[in-house]
């Protein structure tokens, strides 16, 4: 019985080109002159100096750019560089310099489980911030009222199985109530081993197992 859903982006709910050829390419382009438009910001200075400390270096505000620029091309999954990306993408969704992706069969399912009283619920690897402004700009308007609660990678490694102990303690439903849903076999296992269900998205291959599947369409749900 499955009373919670929690899902990935990259692959699963969204297309990965989208993030990787316009979110990513956006941020690079935009990062030096948004920190320096926001260089009284607390937030900004502080994720600057995040980023200083976990390089062991001193504070330096034009270095951290510099590095977060490398993080960017490395595709790191540093806390900080999320954190400024999503700050950088909600100026980018407000200008209206993109919408958020999200692919036909994962907005028909979602809309499913939420009329049918399912909570839902994100994980990815991107900020929380980062999310609900993916999931607030679609081709089908604001969709972040579905969701009941996102998680990042704050919350823990996606590829950790305490991790997802720790998104069910935190929604207070027993992992064993809870299908996973992602395009990456070690985020899967992870989830597994804390016992909560999962499936494979394989949009691009036949599905050949009983947890695996080519799109939200083919998800099927034990009754209540």
């Amino acid at each position: 019985m499955v009373k919670a859903i929690l899902t990935d982006i990259e692959g699963t709910t969204s297309a990965i080109s989208f993030v990787k050829h316009v979110l990513f390419p956006y941020a690079r382009e935009h990062l030096a002159e948004f920190v320096a438009s926001h260089d009284d910001n607390a937030e900004v200075r502080e994720l600057l100096a995040e980023t200083c400390q976990m390089e062991g270096h001193v504070f330096d505000k034009d270095w951290a750019v510099q590095k977060l620029i490398r993080w960017i091309d490395e595709d790191r999954k540093a806390p900080p560089l999320k954190v400024l990306q999503g700050l950088i993408w909600e100026s980018g969704y407000k200008n209206g310099d993109f919408t958020g992706h999200l692919y036909e069969d994962a907005y028909r399912g979602l809309k499913r489980w939420h009329e049918q009283g399912l909570k839902l619920y994100v994980f990815s690897s991107g900020s929380v911030q980062a999310q609900k402004l993916l999931f607030g700009h679609t081709a089908w308007g604001d969709l972040t009222p579905w969701f009941s609660g996102f998680f990042d990678t704050r919350t823990g490694p996606k590829q950790e199985s305490a991790s997802y102990q720790a998104i069910a303690e935190q929604i207070g439903t027993p992992p064993g109530e809870i299908l996973f849903l992602s395009d990456i076999e070690g985020e899967l296992s992870a989830a597994r081993e804390a016992e909560m269900q999962t499936k494979l998205l394989a949009r691009d291959a036949r599905p050949l197992e009983v947890s695996t599947v080519a799109s939200f369409d083919d998800i099927q749900l034990s009754p209540a």
